[in-house]
């Protein structure tokens, strides 16, 4: 049984892009399990933008990371030992941890996993968080209709892979945006986007006004910067806007050059009728067996594709944290631990 556990601590909160000598890797003694506790071993940890802000002490709709503890991550794991009859040593779990191998935890924390229904790291991508944060966000926000037009950006990633498929699947018409030829192809041939345009090369907006001739009904955002500023004047009368992520704008230390746009947004939110709304998640936990139940069919028809970007060991989370918030990763970043 180990005795202790490799995990990444957060030293230094970054100012602007993370480096790696804002982490180090160390090792902290394992406790024994007590009654109702597990001890695992981690298979598989995620890697996601959110966690950018969970190292800042910005204000936000969760605790920073204390400086010297592991930044969080979901996890897949392996139970070693149990002192709890729900799980048996050998179990696979998913449990909401840190960036690190080995961990002692409350039974109660995890959920069993049935290894033969999916690769269990789907657990922490298409069948994960980020496929719940593509479907609820389409559901209760965007709303696509058959014959509109819906344009996300971070296209090939793994929530922006799986909104433009759902939207499909809806009768939407799919515009994606992307970083780079490779993803675009990709979004195009594998996850039948209509169109996807490379956000590298010059011209967005007007290139994007040519892919939606007939405006925006719905606007998935992800990264907000260049492409929210494309999209805005695209947005037709009444178009839904679910936020969850503005990973363009994660590493600045300084406000956007140039005069504030905030009076032309939100004249154009009230002359247009936006619906703009933030959402986390876990506030739509309660449609997650509908969830599960609508992408297992999905995925078990073929209509519903996935990619994933797997690093391999605890030394390559940091690189991979950072190549990811640098848009390197192609589709759902994770690291293979075991």
């Amino acid at each position: 049984m180990p005795q202790s556990a490799r995990i990444i601590q957060l030293v230094t909160r970054p100012n602007g892009a993370p480096k790696p000598g804002d982490f180090r890797i160390a090792d902290i003694p394992l406790p024994d399990p007590g009654p109702g506790e597990v001890l695992l071993q981690m298979l598989w940890l995620s890697l996601d933008p959110y966690m950018r802000g969970r190292i800042s002490d910005a204000r936000s709709y969760a605790a920073p990371t204390p400086l010297g503890e592991a930044p969080p991550t979901e996890a897949v794991a392996r139970v070693i030992v149990s002192n709890d009859p729900a799980l048996a040593a050998g179990d696979t779990v998913v449990v909401y941890d840190q960036w690190r191998d080995h961990a002692v935890r409350k039974a109660a924390d995890c959920r069993k996993l049935d290894p033969t229904l999916a690769p269990v790291q789907t657990a922490l991508g298409v069948l994960g968080m980020p496929g719940r944060t593509a479907y609820t966000g389409l559901k209760h926000i965007g709303k696509p209709k058959p014959g509109e037009t819906l344009v996300v950006g971070a296209a090939t990633g793994a929530v922006g892979g799986l909104v433009g498929q759902i939207a499909r699947l809806q009768g939407a018409r799919t515009v994606g945006i992307a970083g780079g030829a490779e993803k675009c192809l990709y979004a195009t041939e594998t996850l039948g986007f209509d169109a996807c345009l490379d956000r590298h090369q010059p011209d967005l907006a007007a290139r994007l006004a040519e892919a939606c001739p007939n405006g925006i009904d719905v606007y998935f955002e992800l990264t907000g910067g260049d492409i929210l500023a494309a999209v805005l004047p695209l947005l037709n009368p009444f178009a839904r806007i679910p936020v969850c992520g503005t990973i363009a704008s994660y590493n600045a230390t300084t406000p956007p050059p140039g005069p504030d746009q905030l009076p032309a947004l939100m004249r154009l939110i009230l002359t247009r009728s936006l619906t703009v709304r933030g959402f986390i998640v876990g506030e739509f936990a309660a449609d997650t067996p509908e969830f599960e139940a609508a992408m297992s069919n999905w995925l078990n028809e073929g209509v519903v594709a996935y990619r994933e970007a797997i690093s391999q060991g605890i030394e390559s989370m940091v690189p991979a944290f950072i190549g990811m918030l640098e848009g390197q990763n192609f589709g759902k970043t994770l690291v293979k631990l075991a």
